[in-house]
């Protein structure tokens, strides 16, 4: 990946572009279990989403095999999608942006209050 593409984030629109493409044929109860498993897994991305892109390239092609082979959503994803991209994300409890955005202000702060009372 150049810097450009980094920069500008036109590897994660070529990604998603595609990714959205391959949704678009699969059946439509497997095109919502792909939202709802895009949905469960964005709080798990780190400012640009780039560590989720292999994930949800699995996540994909897992519907897409399943569709091919004739198998249900259920009986691929189960009843808890929810609970599905927590265990694809290192499972319940794993960190999310937003715990690790807190955590960081929160050793910033710490930081200037012991330069402070120091």
């Amino acid at each position: 990946m150049s810097f450009w593409e980094t920069v500008t984030g036109s590897d994660l629109t070529r990604h998603w572009t595609a990714f959205e493409a391959r949704a678009r044929v699969l059946p439509d109860d497997y095109r919502a279990a792909w939202e709802q498993i895009k949905a469960g897994l964005f709080p798990h991305g780190d400012f640009t989403g780039r560590n989720l892109t292999p994930i949800l390239d699995s996540a994909l092609a897992l519907l897409e095999e399943a569709a091919a082979e004739g198998q249900s959503v259920g009986e691929v994803l189960g009843d808890d999608i929810p609970g599905f991209c927590a265990a694809l994300t290192g499972g319940t409890g794993a960190r999310t942006y937003r715990d690790r955005w807190r955590e960081q202000l929160n050793d910033n702060v710490a930081r200037k209050l012991s330069r402070l009372g120091g």
